[in-house]
């Protein structure tokens, strides 16, 4: 029974966590337990449990008397988020190059062909697959850095990422050949291991997807009216 119902909650994680990224629950919205219960088949204790999970990571607010609300969204968020990425991803990236073996070359090698196959479907103008192109862009990410050694690190930035492409969410769109030029100079640089090369294109690359997110709302009212 507890293990049905640890899977019962960690696939309403999942699904909550999901539609919070992805636009479906909407910035600032109330979270109502009712609602939730019939949108996601989980118990009322279910649901409050994994509401207090995704607030202690910061995609819902918990409000004393008010109940729960997804958390809102606003430039200065997305900036000091990109930020820390830049931080923490650039550091990881470089301890993995020193710590890969053939065995993260491997990984770090498939990972880049499914993130460049998707990348080319992007190009010819399918934006039928957009999940499975983000999802395939962060198993390239984390294939970048999993050799660091640091489980506290690689925990850090999956929550940091999911932040991140939150944002990104609100634009929906593809940057274009530079995001895949990109990706593929990280990709030869790591496998080179030039520390040096490959951290400073992902810190371009972080710094080019905020400014093309910040450029979608150059006047703030899109991230308002999502607030």
């Amino acid at each position: 029974m507890s293990k049905a119902l640890n899977t019962v909650g960690s696939e309403t994680y999942r699904r909550i966590k999901r539609d919070i990224i992805f636009g479906d629950l909407a910035p600032a919205s109330k979270l109502k337990l009712d609602a939730l219960r019939d949108r996601y088949p989980a118990s009322m204790s279910t649901l409050r449990e994994t509401l207090s999970r995704l607030s202690s990571e910061g995609f819902v607010v918990a409000e004393e008397q008010r109940g729960f609300f997804v958390t809102a969204v606003s430039r200065e968020d997305l900036i000091e988020i990109a930020n820390l990425r830049v931080l923490l991803e650039c550091h990881a990236l470089r301890l993995s190059i020193q710590n890969g073996d053939t065995d993260w070359e491997g990984n770090l090698v498939a990972a880049h062909h499914k993130l460049h196959l998707m990348e080319q479907r992007m190009l010819s103008g399918d934006p039928s697959q957009i999940e499975d192109w983000k999802r395939y862009d962060w198993e390239f990410h984390q294939a970048m850095i999993e050799a660091c050694g640091s489980s506290n690190l690689l925990s850090l930035h999956s929550i940091l990422y999911d932040k991140y492409l939150r944002y990104q969410m609100l634009v929906l769109t593809h940057r274009g050949q530079e995001a895949v030029d990109e990706h593929r100079a990280m990709f030869e640089a790591a496998l080179a291991r030039d520390a040096d090369k490959a951290s400073d294109v992902l810190r371009i690359h972080i710094e080019k997807g905020l400014e093309h997110t910040m450029e979608a709302f150059p006047d703030g009212s899109a991230l308002s009216k999502a607030s």
